[in-house]
């Protein structure tokens, strides 16, 4: 018995049918979900699918539709404990042909959907980089409250100048 050919996680996009719609669905499996979540620096990625489709748009560009289902395992910003969080995110990107790659560390694009569209269109780093953005910042297990800081402690005030003679006559004697 063979296994079927898994879901291809990059599309030529030469091959696209621009009449119908192109179906995806990816399921990593416990390894590479292991892998992502040391990637992005969570403690457990149990569950990670992401479905949707790709169909053509006016003037040769793409758009990409989907939804990405996770449950993550992160730890608690108080208390360390480990926090799930079961996410369910509307995906939706925009390939077009006309759109150049930004260059440079940090360039705003004006639609953050809007992606310059190559040979391939990369449905596990569209993926990965959904999973990124919709981790929760700061996971908070259940009752778990930061605690007001403790005061400082008042300084003393009644001898501001105390050991400063002791200073100046240590200068002193180093002079002469």
């Amino acid at each position: 018995m063979t296994t079927p050919n898994p879901q291809p996680e990059r599309l030529r996009v030469a091959h696209l049918n621009a009449r119908a719609p192109t179906p995806f669905s990816l399921t990593p499996d416990a390894d590479r979900c292991a892998a992502i979540a040391a990637e992005l620096g969570i403690s457990g990625l149990s569950k990670l699918t992401f479905a949707g489709e790709i169909r053509a748009e006016a003037g040769e560009a793409w758009a990409l539709t989907g939804q990405l289902r996770a449950r993550v395992t992160q730890p608690c910003v108080v208390t360390l404990r480990p926090v799930k969080t079961a996410l369910d995110e509307p995906v939706e990107r925009h390939y077009s042909p006309h759109v150049t790659a930004p260059e440079g560390d940090e360039v705003e694009m004006p639609d953050d959907t809007l992606e310059p569209l190559g040979q391939f269109i990369d449905l596990a780093a569209v993926m990965i980089e959904e999973l990124a953005l919709a981790l929760p910042e700061y996971p908070r297990a259940e009752g778990a409250e930061l605690g007001a800081a403790p005061p400082d402690p008042a300084p003393d005030t009644r001898r501001p100048f105390e050991g400063l003679d002791k200073l100046l006559r240590g200068r002193d004697t180093d002079q002469g």
